[in-house]
């Protein structure tokens, strides 16, 4: 490779939706006049049009997949020419001759044969030594620095994208954002709620039977807290989900539960109509972020005017037997990136589609005495797109000049963070992360 420069909401009751989809801030607060603007253009062209229609839907999109847990960053960007990384791993290291290069010196796990392909025709950008100042190592603690792009020592009330779309998508549909599972990420955590969560649009419906009553509710959303949980028990990496949001501070509660509960009711039958009409030519693996990363597609086609959708792939946390079953996620994840990439191309979007990958840390250097690794700081992220500039980016990490035992980070996260918003999505990022960062030349 070249240098740097060259290179289920399934809404049986109220209750039911008000837990999966308002906690977790994945519905949207304005009222639903944007059907009408909205799917009144869809269904003219959703049935026999690849692409988005030009409406203010033609524009830039970006997806994020987080690989939850904790991914082990040194056996998915291998440092295959450096000793120090086969002493660290007598059992974990992969054997150079597997590695697929991307220079002299790192390439990629044998199982991202699709990810090389796509780096060797020009259309991936992969960063190195990714991460923040003073790493927590705490699952939680970190996926909420990078859901907030806060400093490691404060915590803020809004997620970076949250503060994307307030900043920048005022008036917008809801499903400017729309995050595939039952909650939306703390990441979309907004002054005023924005975005949805999406699992299976042919059972996105609110019930109109049962005894509840939205303002029955009040009080039991109050008691529910607004503290964003952790989807497993954050001890378990196997059950580590995204980190949900929470209920928006501020407001009238029992208006924006109407207010939720009557988009939900006008635009479940017209999501899942959208989604229909879109058939396809493209074969998706049947894994679980396969199958996400096709509603994705899906929507894309279908015409919506998202401009951030998000995904995820959990499992990552592999202090124990690491061996294959490390390799299995990575095939997995590239298996389910091949497909999409192609959707995107037969689709026409893939010039305007950008696909980022992260994790809330990487792993340690050293393998344990389990046959797998324990919790680490920087690792690798992974840009995938038409509009993207190829190449190695940031620096390699020292295997040997550690700290505690981890890696040392080149490239802070909020770097490249300000670089999508501002070359990708348009955005001024200093108004999104509360200050500038060095842009890379990831576009």
């Amino acid at each position: 490779m070249k240098n740097s420069h060259a290179f289920s909401p399934s809404f049986h009751t109220r209750r039911h939706f008000l837990r999966t989809s308002i906690l977790g801030g994945a519905v949207a607060w304005t009222l639903p006049a944007f059907i009408d603007k909205t799917f009144a253009a869809l269904d003219g062209v959703a049935a026999g049009s690849a692409t988005q229609i030009a409406t203010g839907k033609d524009g830039p999109i970006l997806v994020i997949l987080q690989l939850s847990g904790g991914n082990d960053g040194l056996n998915t960007l291998i440092p295959y020419a450096d000793d120090a990384y086969y002493r660290a791993r007598p059992r974990l290291s992969a054997s150079a001759r597997g590695v697929l290069p991307l220079s002299d010196a790192v390439g990629l796990n044998p199982r991202l044969s699709g990810l090389a392909r796509m780096c060797a025709d020009g259309e991936a950008s992969v960063i190195q030594g990714v991460g923040y100042p003073n790493p927590n190592r705490s699952h939680f603690r970190s996926m909420e620095i990078w859901h907030t792009a806060s400093e490691s020592e404060e915590t803020l009330p809004t997620g970076w994208l949250g503060r994307y779309f307030d900043n920048c998508c005022p008036g917008a549909d809801p499903t400017v954002g729309i995050s595939i599972g039952e909650r939306a990420p703390q990441a979309f955590d907004a002054r005023e709620p924005q975005g949805i969560a999406l699992k299976n649009p042919e059972r996105f419906k609110f019930a109109e039977s049962g005894p509840e009553s939205a303002a029955g509710l009040v009080g039991e959303l109050a008691a529910a807290g607004q503290n964003p949980t952790m989807a497993g028990d954050a001890q378990d990496g196997g059950s580590i989900g995204m980190l949900d949001g929470g209920l928006a501070d501020g407001g009238d509660t029992f208006a924006y539960i109407e207010r939720v509960a009557l988009d939900a009711r006008v635009a479940s039958d017209r999501i899942a109509d959208v989604v229909k009409k879109h058939k396809g030519g493209v074969e998706y693996p049947r894994s679980a972020i396969g199958q996400e990363l096709k509603l994705v597609a899906q929507l894309i086609a279908g015409g919506m005017p998202t401009k951030v959708y998000y995904a995820g792939q959990g499992g990552y946390d592999t202090h124990a037997g690491q061996s294959g079953s490390h390799d299995n996620l990575l095939g997995q994840l590239d298996e389910a990136i091949t497909a999409f990439t192609a959707d995107m191309k037969a689709q026409g979007n893939f010039d305007r589609v950008v696909l980022m990958t992260f994790s809330e840390f990487g792993r340690r250097v050293n393998e344990n005495a389990s046959g797998g690794t324990d919790h680490g700081a920087a690792a690798p992220m992974f840009l995938i797109g038409g509009g993207t500039k190829p190449g190695l980016f940031g620096s390699a990490p020292s295997l040997t000049d550690l700290d505690a035992g981890d890696l040392k980070f080149s490239t802070d996260f909020r770097r490249v963070y300000a670089t999508v918003l501002e070359d990708w999505l348009r955005a001024p990022s200093d108004a999104v992360l509360g200050r500038k960062f060095d842009k890379l030349t990831l576009f």
